[in-house]
């Protein structure tokens, strides 16, 4: 079963305890492929808190984390990749509408890029296949993007809706075009050029169609997203769940949550990540989930076969090693408490980690983070 919300959000407020520490770049000599996965941009005018994506791919290598990192700065970018096209024997993977609804929603701007260098990969097991490795952006149409959003007046939704209309189709086929560069340099075969044109063509009637992005391929991708059940999550409560949201700006979204629990009349929208043989999951996974419910937390209305109901957001993490449940916010008592029956199976870092997760659930409304075993795994 899958249950379809319809929800409003007037604005998001959040503050990101676990979020890093931003290293800090100069804009002047700025090179997206020499620096960390997120930081600042410090302009002549300001400073941009930036997250990039290696792949346009959200199930690879934790994006939403570094998103997540960015979170406490008022201005924020996320530089992705329109396609990144490993080798005929590699993935191929594109970006995806819903990609562009998160952005939107969370007033986040996007800077679109392609890779124009990349080696053939020479790895064990590798080197007589066609692929390639190492890809790196073309530094120009990043920072030429990042200059003009500094001098830009309006908003990320404004500047992302303006810039897949105008530019999208070019930085797709100037990524294709690089891409047959790469393969005549490397040798290697890259994916059909024609079936990448057809799909630019098919995605480009959407995107005109759908002037705010509201996207029937959106829509349709949450669809697929809630009959997926993937093998690193722990997903044993609740039903997954489909959600057409709207902004202040009249957006239609199409989003999906992990799974969606009724607890008396109150509907927890829940994200659950586990820990097949530690006390807690991977920060990244923390961070992963944290940052989907920054959405779902700040959501002012909520509606259910058109009436509205009740709701609050959840992290829920499950371990191998925890005794007990924690369920935060909670006191400085209950803490101590958890941490007791835990104290040999977690760490003085994770116990740092549940203290700043403690803070942010306090800190923003209607969150809230559960801690505990996963033995229903093991029955």
């Amino acid at each position: 079963m899958t249950l379809s919300f319809e929800g409003f959000i007037k604005d998001v407020q959040y503050r990101a305890y676990l979020a890093e520490n931003l290293p800090e770049y100069d804009f002047n000599g700025f090179d997206i492929n020499r620096v960390g996965t997120s930081g600042k941009i410090i302009m002549p005018n300001g400073e941009f808190a930036y997250s990039k994506w290696v792949s346009p791919k959200r199930t690879r290598s934790y994006p939403f984390e570094r998103l997540y990192n960015t979170f406490n700065s008022p201005m924020r970018l996320t530089i992705i990749p329109v396609l990144k096209d490993e080798g005929l024997d590699g993935d191929l993977d594109r970006i995806q509408y819903s990609t562009v609804s998160w952005m939107n929603l969370l007033n986040v701007y996007i800077v679109l890029a392609y890779y124009d260098r990349a080696v053939k990969n020479t790895r064990p097991l590798q080197s007589s296949k066609n692929k390639i490795t190492s890809q790196e952006f073309n530094i120009k149409i990043v920072n030429d993007q990042i200059l003009r959003i500094s001098q830009y007046k309006q908003s990320a939704l404004h500047w992302n809706r303006t810039l897949i209309e105008d530019s999208f189709v070019d930085i797709y086929k100037n990524a294709l075009d690089s891409y047959e560069k790469i393969s005549r340099k490397t040798g290697v075969l890259m994916h059909d050029r024609n079936i990448q044109e057809q799909y630019l063509a098919t995605i480009m009637r959407d995107f005109l169609k759908f002037k705010d992005i509201s996207l029937r391929g959106s829509r349709g991708a949450s669809v697929r997203e809630t009959q997926t059940l993937h093998s690193f999550e722990y997903l044993a409560d609740g039903v997954k769940a489909t959600f057409k949201i709207e902004n202040y700006l009249g957006g239609t979204y199409y989003l999906t949550a992990d799974e969606v629990v009724q607890e008396g009349d109150i509907y927890v929208i829940q994200e659950s990540k586990n820990s097949t043989r530690g006390f807690l999951p991977s920060l990244s996974d923390v961070k992963d989930g944290l940052f989907k419910l920054i959405l779902y937390s700040n959501l002012h209305t909520l509606k259910l076969n058109f009436a509205p109901v009740r709701f609050r957001s959840r992290l829920k993490l499950t371990g191998r090693k925890v005794r007990g449940a924690l369920s935060m916010p909670c006191s400085e008592g209950e803490l101590s408490s958890f941490f007791i029956l835990n104290k040999n199976a977690c760490t003085a870092r994770e116990i740092a980690i549940i203290r700043k997760m403690n803070q942010e659930a306090a800190h923003n409304q209607k969150l809230e983070i559960l801690i505990s075993s996963n033995e229903k795994e093991h029955d």
